[in-house]
């Protein structure tokens, strides 16, 4: 099958959701926490999450174009505060369920029975029943002219994790925690470790 731009373009707007964000292939999918000027707390599923660079460690995540009220987006501007949660099996269906578009008023741990955990000086909340979590400060805020989405780069500030998870050499075990991926806009997949590397290096001529 050979699938040209203009075939993209004749699809259905959730058939074309749903091909594009199969086609890089299965990727992180966290609940990112915000809380509004208000207080009021929210939570919602994103899979466009990428480090961009370690020093400082910076995380991008893309959201879609503000044509309608974003609360993820909202907050983290009013507030420049947001955290990650790595969803897991035991969380998945509530983490899904955050997708669902709510009033500005109502807060997904309310609906969903997700528990809120909070850190002193982190505006935003966590997720306690992720195991892998952790705070960002807004850092850059860009636009993206060709599809009106944006992409907000945050620094991450405060990361908690299971001791056990955690290696000597920096890697953190997100199979052993139970760390899930998704494609789409409804399809998770488990982690499973196929292989470590040594450091790739120039071989001598």
């Amino acid at each position: 099958m050979i699938i040209h731009t203009a075939d993209i373009e004749k699809m259905d707007k959730l058939q074309r959701v749903q091909f594009a964000t199969t086609l890089p292939g299965p990727k992180p999918i966290c609940l990112v926490g915000t809380r509004s000027i208000t207080g009021i707390t929210n939570l919602a599923p994103f899979s466009s999450i990428t480090h961009l660079g370690s020093s400082p460690l910076l995380i991008g995540m893309v959201t879609r174009p503000d044509i309608v009220e974003r609360h993820t987006l909202k907050n983290i501007i009013d507030t420049e505060s947001w955290t990650l949660n790595h969803v897991t099996a035991q969380t998945v269906k509530q983490a899904h369920q955050c997708s669902a578009r709510s009033p500005a008023e109502t807060s997904e741990f309310d609906t969903t029975g997700l528990s809120e955990l909070r850190h002193e000086g982190i505006i935003a909340p966590f997720v306690k029943e992720c195991p892998v979590r952790y705070a960002l400060t807004l850092e850059d805020l860009i636009d993206i002219p060709s599809n009106g989405t944006k992409l907000i780069i945050g620094k991450v500030c405060l990361v908690e994790l299971p001791d056990e998870s955690y290696s000597s050499d920096g890697s953190i075990s997100l199979v052993e925690q139970g760390s899930l991926a998704s494609t789409a806009l409804n399809t998770y997949f488990t982690l499973t470790e196929h292989s470590r590397l040594p450091y790739a290096k120039a071989q001598k001529q």
